[in-house]
């Protein structure tokens, strides 16, 4: 598990890649599954012409896959609008779950994609849960990627060992880990992780709806939260990301008005985007803040949501 920030969220460097031992850690169901690589098999199953089961080897013979995208935790289910940024920017590689859905045929009626760790547990009060979370057939088959490495090294067992589903640009409540089970269905399944935790009304919106696309939002890492840092020029930056590409982030001091920060493209993959901006600290206590605005024109609102603006707190000498 990472070092904590007052906050409660996990440290993180400002470097692109996210190293593994600063990787947060999420499990709902206790301590992680205990897997044996050489005994471990992903069915798929339901809604298909070819029922399937591969073991790793087979698995690893396809096509493989790698992948650059931010992963952030959408937080506590039971407190959805508490600010968090638990968040890391990771290289996977793996296969493509269009691959192996290719293998197996899926028939006309499936519309949902089902995956089910091996994590079993209590959560909630109730007892023998699983980890379940549901997709669109057509999302999931253009997006997800079953990784077995994260960095360039296998997954380590807290973080989905043997095989895990990613799915970028969603939350981390999407992406299962320690996964066993693919089902092809005709409906979404009722079950306390896709019906009764993880959903929200968005604005605009009416009805609630599954917790998927990972909102706009940024994070100050130079200088760290709490930090004593030396008076004078200093560099303010961090990472931004969305959905969609971020498009501009500011930085705001003190009681002091944004300015626009210098904010670096995505690229070809769905990964956060640092921005950076030269400041002049006075001597004494300072308040900084950050907000990103995306593509769609979405911007990280003041205060009551959980990806509302960041704020830090640092003392110049």
């Amino acid at each position: 598990m990472s070092e904590k920030t007052p906050s409660g969220d996990p440290t993180a460097p400002d470097t692109f890649l996210t190293p593994v031992e600063h990787v947060f850690v999420r499990a709902h169901l206790g301590a992680p599954p205990e897997l044996d690589a050489s005994a471990w098999t992903l069915t798929v199953e339901g809604l298909v012409d070819r029922p399937l089961r591969l073991d790793l080897p087979a698995l690893r013979a396809l096509t493989q896959t790698r992948l650059t995208a931010v992963h952030e935790c959408f937080g506590s289910p039971f407190r959805p609008d508490a600010p968090t940024r638990a968040v890391a920017n990771l290289d996977w590689s793996g296969v493509t779950l269009s691959t192996v859905l290719d293998l197996a045929g899926p028939r006309p009626n499936a519309r949902h994609v089902w995956f089910e760790g091996a994590d079993t547990g209590t959560f909630a009060g109730e007892s023998e849960v699983t980890y379940l979370k549901d997709l669109p057939l057509a999302q999931a088959r253009a997006e997800v990627l079953l990784a077995h490495t994260m960095n360039g090294e296998p997954l380590l067992p807290r973080h989905g060992f043997p095989v895990r589903a990613v799915a970028p640009r969603m939350f981390g409540t999407n992406s299962v880990k320690w996964l066993t089970r693919i089902v092809l269905a005709a409906d979404r399944p009722d079950h306390m992780f896709t019906t009764r935790f993880y959903t929200r009304t968005l604005p605009g919106e009416s009805e609630p709806g599954p917790v998927r696309e990972i909102d706009v939002n940024s994070k100050l890492l130079t200088p760290g939260d709490g930090r004593r840092v030396r008076a004078g020029a200093c560099e303010l930056a961090g990472r931004a990301w969305s959905f969609t590409e971020v498009v501009a982030v500011e930085i705001a001091v003190d009681d002091g008005p944004w300015q626009p920060a210098v904010l670096e493209p995505r690229g070809p993959h769905p990964t956060w985007q640092r921005f950076a901006l030269p400041y002049d600290l006075a001597p004494g206590p300072h308040r900084i803040r950050s907000r990103a605005t995306d593509t769609v024109g979405r911007v990280q609102p003041p205060t009551g949501a959980r990806n509302a603006v960041h704020e830090i707190e640092v003392v110049a000498s």
